[in-house]
């Protein structure tokens, strides 16, 4: 039998021209990822396009609206809104992509640990999940902020403690579906570690929608930095961070509307942004 054009493999160029042209055919992938891209740009970027230095003071300019000199105003120090709001960006991107390494990679090991072994293992992550659900987030926040104090360290050990849990119980699903298989059974059969297994052939299955379930988690992530801010137990002044302009700028609301607007217009556009980017890789990787 003949083969036909159709019939051939795709050569490399190929095959990026296709996953490039199956990108360009998510709208909400593309529009995310330029969101993320321009915030990531002009936080990593601060030091270089800041106009002023974000905790630069100037009495004889408190309160200034937005202007050719201060592109968003300035706060009732005299200090540029539009400085501080890149920076804070720095520092709130910085502790939220942090915060979420070891509870994500804790997560999906549990999850992919009670998923494939089952019985006792998985009764024992089930019980430990249970248990740190049955806390309120913010009660464990509180506790741990006064025992350690306000600031980075407190987020950090938090989320250490209770971030890991959504990851867990995706992938526990996930692996105990994928444990029915018969790829999976293939291996067994091979003679294939249980560790191997679940790292070489479970993680690769379960990655795209713990990447997902990520993108989503950040937002909140996110949410609770700027309320620890707002509430005066999250990042330490004289650090810039969008809670705590926001808390600044209430008492200004009705004058100096631009100060709490700012960076809670920050918040949102973040959060949309990643919340795009993780609609976006679903679909594409719903396509494959």
């Amino acid at each position: 039998m003949k083969s036909t054009l159709l019939d051939l493999p795709l050569q490399p160029d190929d095959q990026r021209k296709s996953t490039f042209q199956t990108i360009l055919s998510t709208p909400s992938l593309v529009a995310g990822g330029i969101m993320l891209v321009l915030l990531i740009g002009l936080a990593v970027l601060a030091p270089v396009i800041s106009p002023y230095q974000p905790s630069e003071q100037n009495l004889y300019a408190f309160l200034k609206p937005p202007s050719a000199e201060h592109w968003l105003g300035t706060d009732q120090l005299g200090r540029d809104v539009f400085s501080r709001l890149i920076y804070a960006a720095r520092s709130d991107l910085k502790i939220m992509v942090l915060a979420e390494i070891i509870p994500f990679c804790t997560g999906v090991f549990l999850g992919m640990l009670a998923g494939y072994y089952g019985k006792w293992v998985d009764s024992v992550i089930s019980l430990v999940t249970d248990t740190f659900i049955a806390f309120p987030f913010y009660l464990i926040v509180i506790i741990v902020a006064f025992a350690s104090g306000a600031g980075q360290r407190g987020i950090y050990i938090t989320f250490i403690l209770v971030g890991w849990i959504v990851f867990a119980r995706v992938t526990r699903g996930l692996s105990a579906s994928f444990r029915k298989q018969e790829w999976i059974a293939s291996a067994q059969t091979l003679g294939l570690s249980g560790v191997r297994i679940i790292l070489r052939h479970l993680l690769p299955n379960v990655l795209p929608q713990a990447v997902v379930v990520l993108m989503t988690d950040m937002v909140g992530l996110l949410v609770a930095i700027v309320t620890l801010g707002y509430l005066g137990i999250g990042i330490a002044p004289p650090t810039p961070d969008w809670g705590t302009m926001i808390a600044d700028g209430q008492s200004f609301i009705t004058t100096a509307w631009w100060l709490s607007a700012v960076p809670g217009f920050a918040v949102v556009y973040t959060g949309i942004a990643l919340s795009l980017t993780g609609d976006g890789l679903a679909d594409l990787w719903r396509r494959k």
